[in-house]
């Protein structure tokens, strides 16, 4: 069972930053971190969850949300099998649950069928 574990939320300030963490480990057999595609998805309150961000197995595609474009960076580090949200110029509407979700196929930001996520870390973005 691939194991994803979220870190690096908080209460930031509207225009703060902040920078995700998705740890991940216990890879299924025959797989490493490189065969992954991670996403980014978000859920606030009362509403649906929304994809984020993605960055394919080997780091050559990396998606937006128009919401977070520009504002939104993903990256990763095979050496630690760790990817990386960091988020600028914050807004209040980014306030949500933001979850880490790996998945064997292609990268996208439809929430369907991805096969494994994190537990999540809460983001609250208040004046």
């Amino acid at each position: 069972e691939v194991h994803l574990v979220e870190s690096g939320g908080g209460f930031v300030q509207p225009g703060g930053s902040l920078r995700l963490s998705c740890a991940i480990s216990e890879f299924e057999s025959d797989f490493t971190f490189d065969d992954y595609a991670i996403g980014w998805f978000r859920q606030a309150p009362g509403k649906e969850r929304e994809g984020v961000s993605c960055i394919s197995s080997i780091g050559n595609v990396k998606l937006y949300a128009d919401s977070v474009r520009g504002r939104f960076t993903v990256s990763s580090d095979k050496s630690s099998n760790t990817v990386y949200l960091q988020m600028n110029s914050l807004k209040s509407g980014d306030t949500a649950v933001y979850h880490c979700a790996a998945d064997l196929t292609w990268c996208r930001l439809s929430d369907t069928s991805w096969e494994h996520w994190g537990q999540g870390t809460q983001v609250t973005v208040s004046a």
